[in-house]
């Protein structure tokens, strides 16, 4: 069992590695695989958020169903002059609305959950690399940082290019379409 951790490990460091050594120029190098890093993390974290999703998607029905539900009799309340039950199946409304809303933020934390394995890795390898920075930027961060620097913002630009991206890709496009159906 330890034999095939070990194998896995080396395998997935020779994956990861390899965008970083395609380019002749160390820092583009970096700099395309921290950017390859960085969208694989996106594809996995969306990858597993979609199956989240389908999982307990009967349970997130049966809260947008309440949701519904509970805002039809409340305004039927209000419209009769029942202020009371107004106020009762409002307060329901909003409880399941709670509950969808944090249900939907755990989703979405959960994209989050290959980044620290990424950074990890990252650590594992460029923890002694120093990037220099240039003038005016030196004089707010320092004059070098470290392979988090790069990664983050590179992270957040994949997220924003995946999120354009998704429409088109062939699993993530009937994603898209179920998420803009319930929406």
């Amino acid at each position: 069992m330890d034999q095939m951790i070990v194998q896995f490990k080396q395998a997935a460091d020779a994956l990861l590695i390899a965008p970083f050594r395609l380019p002749q120029d160390a820092l583009f190098g970096f700099l395309l695989g921290a950017f390859c890093l960085a969208m694989l993390c996106v594809v996995l974290g969306e990858l597993m958020l979609s199956v989240a999703i389908r999982f307990n998607q009967k349970h997130l029905q049966n809260l947008r169903t309440e949701i519904s539900q509970h805002e039809r009799l409340s305004m039927q309340a209000y419209e009769f002059g029942d202020r009371d039950g107004y106020r009762a199946l409002n307060k329901q409304a909003n409880d399941a609305w709670g509950r969808h809303f944090f249900t939907m933020a755990a989703y979405s934390a959960g994209m989050l959950w290959p980044v620290p394995f990424a950074l990890a890795w990252l650590h594992s390898r460029f923890a002694e690399v120093a990037f220099e920075l240039a003038w005016p930027l030196s004089l707010v961060v320092g004059q070098t940082v470290g392979y988090p620097f790069i990664f983050i913002p590179m992270y957040i630009l994949a997220r924003i290019l995946f999120g354009h991206l998704r429409r088109w890709l062939p699993y993530f496009k009937g994603v898209q379409r179920r998420l803009d159906e319930q929406s």
